[in-house]
């Protein structure tokens, strides 16, 4: 059996419990003491027994009126005290910390002049309220992710110098019934006391989705915090300077209450920059960033087509940060090339173990693409080639477009078609098999035909008819892709009429690079040779003045 003085823990605790009883039992004389002591200890355990069903009652009762007031007063983990549970999360901004102002935004101007009014109606609303105008209500930023949506409505803050309520919509939203809802009201009270002001609302679609299609009947928090936000905006004053601006880039799903006049009475689209919006957002992005004598913005901008703002923040970022890993003293042109193969294809690597047969069959892939690309009429000209892997491709051939394109022709189609399939021609030809490399090509080319069908009408056949919806189903659980818009025979003619397009631009890719047998082995062997080749090394290797298929 175990004694308490086994362990050195509990031998010393019973010694030194000992040793306190010793002394206070043998303190004083002994005679006189310790019949006394006897008596005190038995009083204690009889009071002890008596007192018991009270402390049975009285100690739980002290506890959990301890634990409410810590609840309350927001202590012992609760910061902020359960009474907060329904106050609004947004976080207020004066004008000094917001410190972004329109200069700051570039390459969506037009969205900027839109906004330039929201501007006017917070700094002087007596200019349009003594003509009988309103204040509208509610501006929607609408765009894809990194738009610059947050940026421009805290732009339009710090240009009226008002205060600047942010949040998100799932900050409303909490599993308890009425908590969204209360969120929303205390939100519209801040706004009330410290008008005029902005209440920035981003991922509106986290509250605002349409209501009445959940399958699930029932309603929900979500549903009850959004009606709230459309009480409140209909509610407060008009003309008292409470402007909502929210962000979204799924405008199809929310609730049309949002979108009528008198809520969200203006949309404000913005698009990705063009050419010239990006070199303006490069301009601001590298203000603070020692650039090399090398670099020309107005080239890095032709590069970028399709990235966003904050795409293009990174691209200086990582630019930056590959200076800094090769011991620059500035950012040159290398490295920003470098930063847009990183984020177009993902990571180099250097180290990945490829035998000469698998090089070679990249190799000529990579010089298949290229090729094709120098021989028909509309293709965007080649910038680069490489055969070192990055990400999950084993190579990549960059084609560097002349001039952005909102429209592009069948033509233009047509031509991009055949340098998609420039790489799978080329390794059947040079080395008379295929390989799984071809994939990613293959798919972009069947979607890029299947487009043409059914969404452009570019099929004699099939005519001037568009096929199936485009984007997501407007109703959860809706079929995604083909849906029953048209026959199983409409079906089978859209497969057939895909194929022929993929057979035909297959044998004009096959002419081509028969026909260009002899660049094909010279760019091939080059890039065994040298892994990576620029546009202009291209053009030197081929001559300048390569043939054009019409």
């Amino acid at each position: 059996m175990a004694k308490p003085g086994d362990t050195k823990f509990g031998g010393d605790l019973f010694e030194r419990i000992k040793s306190l009883w010793n002394s206070w039992w043998n303190s004083g004389d002994p005679g006189q003491n310790k019949p006394f002591k006897f008596l005190l200890i038995v009083s204690a355990v009889l009071m002890l027994i008596a007192f018991a069903p009270i402390l049975i009652w009285v100690l739980p009762l002290f506890l959990g009126v301890a634990l409410a007031s810590m609840l309350v007063r927001g202590s012992g983990g609760f910061p902020q005290g359960i009474l907060s549970f329904g106050k609004s999360r947004g976080r207020v901004y004066a004008e000094q910390e917001i410190g972004i102002r329109f200069k700051d935004v570039a390459g969506i101007d037009e969205a900027k002049e839109e906004l330039i009014e929201i501007v006017e109606f917070l700094k002087t609303p007596e200019k349009f309220t003594s003509l009988g105008g309103k204040i509208p209500k509610g501006v929607l930023l609408v765009g894809q992710p990194g738009t610059g949506k947050t940026l421009l409505a805290r732009a339009v803050a710090g240009e009226s110098g008002v205060p600047f309520f942010s949040i998100t919509g799932s900050d409303f939203v909490e599993m308890f019934v009425g908590v969204g809802a209360a969120r929303v009201r205390d939100l519209f009270e801040q706004a009330k006391s410290n008008a005029p002001c902005i209440v920035f609302i981003d991922e509106l679609d986290a509250l605002g989705k349409a209501r009445g299609i959940s399958p699930v009947a029932g309603h929900d928090e979500r549903e009850q915090t959004l009606n709230q936000l459309l009480s409140e905006m209909d509610g407060f004053d008009v003309n008292k300077g409470i402007i909502v601006m929210a962000a979204t880039n799924r405008p199809e799903i929310l609730d049309p209450a949002l979108l009528r006049p008198g809520r969200f009475d203006r949309h404000v689209a913005i698009d990705l920059p063009d050419i010239r919006g990006r070199e303006k957002i490069l301009e601001i992005h590298t203000a603070t960033v020692k650039l090399g004598p090398d670099v020309n913005l107005g080239r890095l901008a032709a590069m970028t087509p399709g990235f966003a703002g904050a795409d293009l923040a990174n691209l200086v970022n990582e630019a930056a940060l590959l200076a800094a890993r090769r011991n620059r003293t500035e950012v040159g042109a290398s490295e920003f090339e470098d930063a847009i193969d990183r984020i177009v294809g993902g990571l180099e690597k250097k180290n990945r173990v490829m035998s000469r047969r698998e090089k070679s069959m990249v190799a000529y892939h990579e010089a298949g693409h290229a090729v094709v690309a120098l021989n028909v009429p509309r293709a965007d000209p080649v910038s680069k080639i490489t055969i070192i892997p990055r990400g999950i491709g084993l190579g990549h051939t960059r084609q560097l477009p002349t001039e952005d394109r909102c429209l592009m022709t069948r033509e233009e189609l047509w031509d991009r078609l055949c340098v998609l399939l420039g790489g799978r021609v080329a390794e059947e030809l040079a080395l008379g098999e295929i390989s799984t490399g071809a994939a990613n090509d293959l798919q972009q080319a069947t979607d890029m035909v299947r487009s043409m069908i059914t969404r452009y009408g570019m099929s004699e056949k099939l005519g001037l008819a568009a096929y199936g919806r485009e984007g997501p189903p407007p109703v959860p659980g809706e079929m995604h892709g083909r849906s029953l818009e048209y026959s199983e025979e409409t079906a089978k003619s859209i497969d057939l009429e895909i194929s022929q397009t993929l057979a035909n631009a297959y044998r004009r890719v096959k002419q081509i690079l028969y026909r260009e047998r002899e660049h094909l082995e010279i760019v091939a062997q080059a890039l065994l040779e040298k892994e990576t080749l620029s546009g202009e090394e291209l053009k030197a290797l081929l001559g300048k003045s390569a043939p054009k298929a019409a």
